[in-house]
């Protein structure tokens, strides 16, 4: 794995992967703010084809815009990141997908403990976003779409657009086979 964006500290041990953000980080393209950003953290690698990729995340969200998570990248204008974020006063899960444009969807998430597991599939062009529950199953977060070549890169992101200093960690990351196409 590579970093794009390598930040100030990071380390490895085992399958935990430790990040402190450098200030003003960020991915974001034109929509509403009216800036890009291309500076975000992002440790991948390089898949091809259809996959699932599974982290957990952990982190003490409490400055506006602090987030980390799971993205797919195929260049600065074509992209996906997902996790937790904060903003509104509390932690929400979010995605955003770019294409030239990025949108953003959130679910707020106030009872976020500390950790969260998320997964992110690719089928074709294809995107579907899943964080667990309580009960061990899968919640369905967003089902979007990008024009996606054979090969991607996929992996652990962090950003802290209002602050240096945030601090993440990822265990777990894994990348496999697709799940079912199966929603429920």
């Amino acid at each position: 794995m590579q970093w794009l964006n390598e930040p100030p500290q990071w380390s490895v041990e085992g399958d935990t992967v430790r990040a402190v953000t450098a200030a003003d980080t960020d991915f974001w393209r034109n929509t509403f703010y009216g800036f890009i950003h291309d500076n975000g953290h992002f440790y991948h690698r390089d898949v091809s084809g259809d996959f699932t990729a599974e982290v957990t995340v952990h982190g003490r969200y409490d400055t506006l815009y602090d987030q980390s998570g799971l993205m797919l990248r195929v260049d600065e204008r074509n992209w996906l990141k997902t996790g937790i974020e904060y903003t509104d006063g509390t932690t929400h899960v979010s995605t955003v997908i770019t294409r030239e444009f990025s949108d953003w969807s959130m679910v707020p998430w106030p009872d976020y403990a500390g950790s969260l597991r998320i997964r992110l599939t690719r089928h074709d062009t294809a995107l579907r976003v899943q964080c667990a529950t309580d009960d061990g199953g899968w919640r369905l977060l967003r089902l979007g779409y990008l024009d996606l070549p054979e090969s991607v890169q996929v992996g652990v992101m962090c950003c802290s657009p209002q602050r240096a200093g945030f601090g993440a960690s990822f265990t777990g990351f894994t990348v496999t086979e697709p799940i079912s196409r199966e929603l429920h």
